[in-house]
């Protein structure tokens, strides 16, 4: 899967020795994107910054596709490109937070497009809630175990990828532990990779005169070394996250099965946060449209009876249409996937959002946002893992740039939508 010959190059490139030290700022370079010239960090700048901080593995693809892992900061995906060294920077980095050198037992809040974390976050089997804490924000702890810590490299140097291995001990509020090792893989997508994912059609308008796109996927193994797992004590999942740079025209698109409330629950998910106000979500009879502007704190999922393996979202200002495509069953409905929500639960535990994004704001008036960013969220079924066996779950990111009239075809075929219609319902007529 991972031996294919396509032109690509890894980099080493060594940062500090401790991810945490304060750095003198630097002068940074901008790339000037999007019709109306907004400003954003290349990714040559963003790369010169981050190796302050930790060591980085480079991945170099054709036509300007570059990625960025940080195996310091626990495998991250930290940015990516698709246009060369001065291309835009895609993904979200916490400056502030690798400037102050603070580490956070809550949430070591680096950054990074595509991470690694484990489900679920809250309810009765919670990893993040010690037994008999309350489930509020001030004893919400991220386990350790992929909070901090580097995660060793065992591929090599000549390989075209970069595999991580990573052993793991938790508890959940239930009482129960567990140990695992996660193995974990970022390798570049070739072109025959977007047929297999998206189909021809896709994969031809992709590749037409004036697109440039940079694809990876993260395949992540966890495999129980201790305990045989049982629904009884609590079961775990794997949960991967992507932080994108939010925008004041960013909008995900998340494409559902439709049907009767009746029969397959209702299309999206919206209590996480409270109430989220009409202006900022949207249902069509194609996809949910959600704001992600990163000055609302909200989220959103999407059911085990609803789902679809794709969704993504659209920049107008920059231009870019991100995809994101994940491993899910035929049937998810048949499958146990873990609630996270908060608090009791007073369904089962066991029937849990596939998907889920997440955009940042003010948690309360006066109170400090922790970015501007949102998160495209995939999450693998649980299962009563015995010694020895395994989950997987793939994630895959592509971002694609181009001009909106060639990006419409692309959003229509990928996720069935309209980019003019999103664009208008969720800002009016331009």
């Amino acid at each position: 899967m991972y031996g294919g010959m396509v032109p690509w190059r890894m980099v080493v490139l060594a940062g500090l020795g401790m991810v945490g030290l304060a750095a003198a700022s630097c002068g940074l370079v901008w790339a000037e994107q999007g019709s109306k010239g907004t400003s954003a960090m290349s990714y040559t700048a963003a790369l010169q910054e981050l190796k302050k901080y930790a060591q980085v593995v480079e991945l170099v693809g054709e036509g300007g596709a570059r990625v960025a892992v940080s195996p310091q900061l626990q495998g991250r995906v930290m940015t990516s490109t698709c246009a060369g060294p001065e291309g835009l920077s895609f993904g979200f980095i916490n400056w502030d937070f690798l400037k102050a050198g603070k580490p956070d037992k809550h949430f070591n809040n680096y950054g990074g497009e595509d991470r690694f974390w484990l489900s679920p976050e809250g309810g009765p089997y919670s990893l993040w809630f010690a037994p008999g804490a309350p489930q509020t924000l001030e004893h919400w702890f991220t386990p350790p175990a992929f909070n901090e810590g580097a995660w060793p490299v065992v591929s090599k140097p000549e390989d075209p990828f970069c595999r991580m291995h990573m052993p793991m001990k938790l508890q959940n509020t239930a009482g129960a532990r567990f140990e695992v090792e996660v193995e974990r893989t970022v390798r570049l997508l070739k072109k025959e990779d977007l047929a297999q994912l998206f189909g021809p059609e896709a994969a031809r308008l992709m590749a037409a005169d004036g697109i440039q796109w940079v694809g990876y996927e993260t395949m992540n193994v966890l495999t129980n070394k201790g305990e045989p797992m049982s629904k009884q004590k609590g079961l775990i999942s794997i949960w991967i996250a992507g932080m994108m740079n939010a925008g004041p025209q960013t909008v995900v698109i998340v494409p559902y099965k439709a049907g009767p409330e009746s029969v397959l629950g209702p299309v999206v998910e919206t209590s996480y946060f409270g109430v989220i106000p009409p202006d900022r979500v949207k249902i069509t009879p194609q996809a949910v449209l959600f704001l992600a502007d990163a000055n609302y704190r909200s989220k959103i999922g999407t059911s085990q009876r609803r789902a679809r393996n794709v969704a993504g979202s659209i920049d107008f200002q920059n231009q870019v249409l991100t995809l994101v495509h994940f491993s899910m069953p035929d049937n998810p409905a048949e499958h146990a996937y873990m609630c996270n929500l908060w608090g009791e639960h007073k369904g089962s535990s066991y029937e849990g959002d596939v998907f889920n994004s997440y955009t940042d704001g003010p948690p309360g008036e006066g109170k400090p946002q922790m970015g501007k960013f949102y998160e495209l969220e995939s999450l693998s079924p649980a299962a009563e893992l015995q010694p020895g066996e395994s989950l997987r779950h793939a994630h895959r990111t592509i971002h694609i740039q181009a001009d909106l009239k060639t990006l419409v075809p692309i959003a229509r075929q990928v996720l069935g939508v309209d980019l003019e219609e999103v664009r208008t319902l969720m800002f009016g007529r331009k």
